[in-house]
């Protein structure tokens, strides 16, 4: 199954009520404003979506309406577990809900080192035959309860035919350089995504062919035009473009970087494009000074007078 990933991946938020419920009248609104900006596929119940806080249920009743609005537009499932049986059945749960891929998220059972590359590879190669989905692998930092894995580890799974991509959020520009090089040598290309939210221009000026981003659900227009100005070699217009939204993106993605996705929950509030910005808990909501930054930074980057008003 071909999956086109080359582009803008908003992972979007989740909507929930104040009861701490799924808001789907509400999420619909949101989808339906964030669709029409130009991403190439949305990520459905990763982390920005709360997804590993979410019920099973609650997670196949998201994807299941993100699937609805999205209509052409492939939709990601996150891939969240505590072990491989588990994650083999919430594959098989998301591809039958209508998810045209999956990002497999790290494991606890990665945590430690050395981290044997068995581990991993046995993971991805028992979804690849439970599901059959095209799935993106996920290097992620470990203050966000990742793994950078190694380079023989990144080889074995990239062998895997299921996997057709990686995403890598070290947040790390050498890290992000050294696994550009690795996916150069390979037999078989996969594409790199880059999850590194804070260097997003400079990530695709060093050969990334999509992002896979929280950051994408915000700004998303201006991320795509940037995206289409990289590729067509406009890289100063591009550059301009993106230190437009920077101090956007620092406010959000600021320490803790955990924060970030209450922090967008605030930010697409301040557009009208949402009316509750509740979490689940443990996830806590932001601070009062918090929001005030947020706001500044939204009207700096000329977003607050665009007329983006909720959609209704």
């Amino acid at each position: 199954m071909s999956l086109n990933l080359r582009g803008i991946i908003p992972a979007c938020v989740v909507t929930l009520d104040a009861n701490g419920e799924f808001d789907e009248a509400q999420y619909r609104r949101y989808l339906q404003w964030l669709l029409p900006q130009g991403p190439v596929a949305l990520a459905i119940n990763a982390d920005t979506g709360e997804g590993p806080h979410l019920w099973p249920d609650e997670r196949e009743r998201v994807l299941r309406v993100a699937v609805d609005e999205a209509g052409d537009v492939p939709v990601i499932a996150g891939l969240s577990a505590q072990f491989t049986e588990q994650a083999v059945e919430e594959a098989k749960r998301a591809r039958d809900a209508g998810a045209r891929g999956l990002l497999v998220f790290p494991i606890p059972a990665y945590q430690g080192t050395p981290l044997d590359p068995a581990i991993p590879v046995a993971y991805h190669e028992a979804i690849a035959r439970g599901c059959g989905l095209p799935m993106v692998a996920f290097q992620l930092q470990p203050a966000l309860g990742g793994v950078i894995f190694s380079e023989e580890t990144l080889r074995r799974i990239a062998a895997i035919d299921d996997v057709v991509a990686l995403k890598e959020a070290s947040f790390d520009a050498r890290l992000y350089l050294q696994t550009r090089r690795m996916i150069e040598s390979l037999p078989r290309r996969i594409d790199l995504l880059t999850g590194d939210d804070n260097f997003i221009f400079e990530s695709f000026v060093m050969g990334a062919e999509g992002a896979l981003i929280g950051f994408g659900t915000l700004a998303t227009e201006l991320q795509v035009r940037m995206v289409r100005l990289t590729v067509e070699g406009r890289w100063d217009e591009a550059r301009a473009m993106w230190e437009r939204i920077l101090p956007l993106e620092e406010v959000v993605y600021g320490a803790p970087v955990r924060d970030y996705r209450a922090r967008t929950k605030v930010a697409l509030r301040e557009l009208g494009v949402i009316e509750s910005t509740v979490m689940r808990p443990p996830l806590l909501p932001v601070s009062e000074s918090e929001t005030g930054a947020i706001r500044d930074a939204l009207a700096t980057a000329g977003l607050l007078t665009t007329g983006q008003v909720l959609v209704g």
